[in-house]
């Protein structure tokens, strides 16, 4: 992580996951001032406490709701950035997807984001930056991703729409684009049989991604200091997304 000091306050959503955290625990430690919001009211302030955060509950993803516990949590204070760290992992083929899984997967990844976007005009009054947790499966094809991949590339879209329409405003927006990384949310995934060798394999580097890797992205984009960059996709994903090394 960089240990450049970073100033205002700085807002995450989904702060308690694995990115999350660590972009909590990073800008911190660079001075930032930190707004919290989560679903776990435990892990929450288990987290909160020690960063002296201010926190804020996530109660469900539709956009009114994630709108006004952000607009509440940040207390009429204007932050320099958002970092939306919500989401969900969803591997199952357009064919076997139920309507219900369908609706979720659209409401944890793009409708909560859309709540976020809702809400800049009023916690966002003097510029900054939001940074969107996409996926290399928006660009790349994978197979059985069809439902998270619909979701995340929307996301795209909304993270430039959004820095378009704010431009002169000085907000900034985009989006980060991880390939497989190491969460509580891809635990199971990767303990099953040979899965963990085999995502490895398929990634350029050879390894899986940390939490502190996409964190770091996440913290660059965000920073005052990258102000002449907007509508930006950064993949964080080893190359996966663009490279095809020989074997």
């Amino acid at each position: 992580m960089s240990d450049a000091p970073i100033a205002g306050t700085f807002a995450i959503l989904g702060a308690t996951g694995a990115v999350g955290s660590s972009l909590a625990r990073d800008l911190a430690a660079r001075g930032a001032r930190l707004v919290l919001l989560a679903r776990d009211e435990g892990r929450l302030a288990e987290l909160a406490g020690p960063l002296g955060a201010r926190t804020g509950l996530l109660a469900d993803c539709r956009p009114s709701a994630v709108k006004d516990a952000l607009v509440a949590a940040c207390g009429g204070e204007s932050v320099a950035g958002i970092a939306h760290c919500v989401g969900s992992l969803f591997l199952k083929p357009a064919h076997r997807t139920t309507d219900a899984e369908w609706q979720e997967v659209l409401d944890v990844n793009l409708s909560s984001a859309f709540g976020v976007a809702m809400a800049v005009p009023e916690v966002m009054k003097q510029g900054g930056a939001v940074v969107f947790a996409s996926s290399v499966a928006a660009s790349v094809g994978l197979a059985n991703h069809e439902a998270i991949a619909a979701a995340k590339a929307g996301l795209e879209g909304l993270a430039r729409s959004l820095a378009a329409t704010h431009n002169r405003r000085g907000v900034r927006a985009h989006c980060v684009a991880p390939a497989l990384v190491e969460s509580r949310m891809t635990a199971d995934l990767l303990a099953r049989a040979g899965m963990r060798e085999a995502a490895a394999k398929l990634n350029p580097a050879g390894r899986i991604g940390a939490p502190d890797d996409v964190a770091r992205a996440m913290a660059f984009l965000l920073d005052p200091a990258n102000s002449w960059l907007s509508g930006q996709v950064l993949g964080v994903d080893g190359g996966q997304g663009v490279l095809r090394p020989l074997a």
